[in-house]
């Protein structure tokens, strides 16, 4: 496998576990109703990610189309966790933003 594509996998798979550590958490936060667009996106992010990760690894022709939609949601659930103060949702964010920037990245190539 090309080294491109394990980073991105790599960045892909490390986005799947801060959005479910991130929705979990927010479940468990006192003011849960607040964090509902979160978990929403968070969960929307993992999956995306997760069915971007399989198409990417079996090198299907029709990876960058989910890698275009990957990296629009990582963007969106990114901004959302950003403007929460709690760690795990700035850890989230982080991992958007990474999981996004990879996902251009590869697209470019």
């Amino acid at each position: 496998m090309h080294q491109q594509h394990q980073q991105l996998l790599d960045a892909l798979n490390a986005c799947i576990a801060a959005c479910e550590h991130c929705a979990t958490a927010c479940l468990q936060e006192d003011h849960v109703k607040m964090m509902a667009r979160c978990v929403a996106l968070d969960r929307d992010c993992s999956d995306l990610c997760a069915l971007t990760a399989r198409f990417v690894a079996r090198g299907s022709e029709h990876a960058s189309h989910l890698m275009r939609e990957c990296a629009e949601l990582c963007k969106a659930c990114g901004d959302e966790c950003a403007s929460h103060q709690h760690q795990h949702c700035q850890e989230c964010a982080e991992a958007c933003r990474r999981c996004e920037q990879a996902c251009r990245q590869a697209m470019a190539a």
